[in-house]
């Protein structure tokens, strides 16, 4: 008798809880939010698509103090440097971007590529000040107080073979940074065909604008240099070779042989 009541009420708690699932599940489903993934500034840029972040544009701190690179380039001047231009052009580039909310999704890289399709009223700004950020970003990392001396690993490999000997690709990188007219920057690049090269560029002009990847560059422009030099471009060019960070370099020679210019 009792069991003949208890399968009954079995069945009608169990109606009731499939009720009550199929009535507040889709609910539950519809409310739940999205996953937010929030950027992290250039960490997290370079672990997704390995770019510079303009969502916003960051400074990111020296990777040493600024009396640390005293064998090339005094203290006040990298102060200067870092904090006063470098940081300039993170704000013009930023302030630019406000007026295109759209544009701050896209890597520094990727606005360089496309400028033809970046809005006519703050294109220059973007070439100029996005280039700047981008350049400079790079600079800071590929020197280092423990630099200098010969190259070592590929790189001194490819350079070898491409300019005979690194005293030859000394040179010739040195001439082309003393003949670049006003300010500028000179480079070691990878071009499509997977050759070196040394190129120069005026005001901050990236090298991924002509479908090239910067492998390596000096900043050529009187601020990086003139507290300590004044006019003697060509005694900067050669002390500068005693800060150059190699394993930095390495890395970016590796990068450059398999991805697009950046």
């Amino acid at each position: 008798m009792i069991s003949n009541l208890i399968k009954p009420l079995i069945w009608f708690v169990a109606g009731i809880v499939l009720v009550v699932v199929t009535i507040f599940q889709p609910q539950q489903l519809a409310a739940a939010p999205a996953p937010v993934y929030i950027a992290q500034g250039n960490e997290v840029q370079s672990v997704v698509n390995k770019g510079l972040s303009a969502n916003p544009a960051q400074l990111a701190p020296l990777p040493y103090a600024y009396n640390a690179l005293e064998k090339a380039i005094d203290a006040e001047t990298m102060k200067i440097h870092h904090d006063k231009h470098h940081k300039a052009y993170v704000d013009n580039l930023n302030n630019a971007l406000k007026k295109y909310p759209q544009l701050q999704g896209r890597t520094i890289e990727a606005m360089l590529r496309d400028l033809n399709n970046i809005p006519e009223d703050i294109r220059t700004t973007v070439r100029n000040n996005g280039g700047g950020h981008l350049n400079h970003t790079m600079f800071w990392e590929i020197m280092s107080p423990t630099g200098g001396g010969l190259p070592t690993g590929n790189i001194a490999t490819e350079i070898n073979k491409t300019f005979g000997s690194f005293e030859n690709f000394q040179k010739q990188f040195n001439t082309a940074g003393g003949q670049r007219f006003g300010s500028g920057w000179v480079w070691l690049v990878r071009n499509p065909k997977g050759q070196l090269q040394i190129t120069s560029t005026p005001n901050q002009d990236s090298p991924i604008m002509d479908g090239l990847y910067p492998i390596m560059g000096n900043d050529v422009w009187e601020h990086a240099y003139y507290l300590r030099y004044q006019n003697r471009r060509a005694e900067y060019l050669s002390n500068w070779w005693n800060v150059v960070n190699w394993n930095e370099i390495n890395k970016r020679a590796q990068a450059s042989r398999s991805q697009p210019s950046t």
